[in-house]
């Protein structure tokens, strides 16, 4: 096990646990996520933790042509009773996320440190946000980071059905416009994998993180 020191250091992700731990400890600071992130590495742990900096062997991710929207999802999208935007309350979705119960979770990942850590990169222009709407009400949306030609999806939430979903999509269908290789969702969820989202290897999904943009 890697225990990070003020370095600004991550070793190689073939070097973590058969679970995917690649170091513990560190900070929250922008540059040592965004060069977690660069690294294939997430944060991943809960409020009595230290940090843990994950690598999973299979990786979650959305190639944008495996897309899935069912039908009954399609009729939700053409009634338009949501509005879909972008980056515009930011702290108000990972705020819902930390809060939102999930089933067989008695808690949340997202600590108060991650909260804030997450909104200085929001600040910075690296993290960003998707907000549904419903009657000017905030019912869903989704957090991740911003590489550029991959987009690291941190978390979502839903307060009415299918809110969430509609989040996903739209970011998806943003995405694929805008020529990125793919949308990372780190770890294996039924919900995912109902939206297209297949699991690759590690190897896989590092040589799309380090191609050219």
């Amino acid at each position: 096990m890697y225990f990070l020191t003020k370095e600004l250091y991550f070793p190689p992700v073939e070097m973590a646990s058969p679970e995917g731990i690649v170091a513990v400890g560190g900070d929250l600071s922008p540059e040592r996520l965004v060069l977690a992130y660069k690294s294939g590495i997430f944060p991943w742990f809960e409020d009595d933790e230290p940090i843990l900096w994950w690598s999973p062997p299979e990786r979650m991710v959305l190639f944008f042509e495996d897309l899935k929207i069912s039908k009954s999802m399609r009729n939700i999208i053409n009634q338009r009773k949501f509005k879909v935007t972008f980056n515009t309350a930011f702290r108000d979705v990972i705020l819902n996320c930390k809060k939102i119960s999930r089933k067989d979770q008695p808690g949340t990942w997202i600590t108060d440190n991650m909260v804030e850590a997450y909104c200085k990169l929001h600040e910075l222009g690296i993290a960003k946000s998707v907000e549904v709407w419903q009657n000017d009400e905030l019912v869903g949306g989704l957090y991740g980071v911003d590489l550029g030609h991959v987009f690291c999806g941190e978390s979502m939430f839903s307060k009415v059905s299918n809110a969430s979903k509609l989040a996903f999509i739209a970011l998806a269908k943003q995405l694929e416009m805008a020529n990125y290789h793919l949308l990372d969702c780190q770890v294996y969820n039924h919900h995912l994998n109902s939206l297209g989202c297949v699991e690759i290897d590690r190897e896989d999904f590092l040589m799309v993180l380090k191609a050219k943009v």
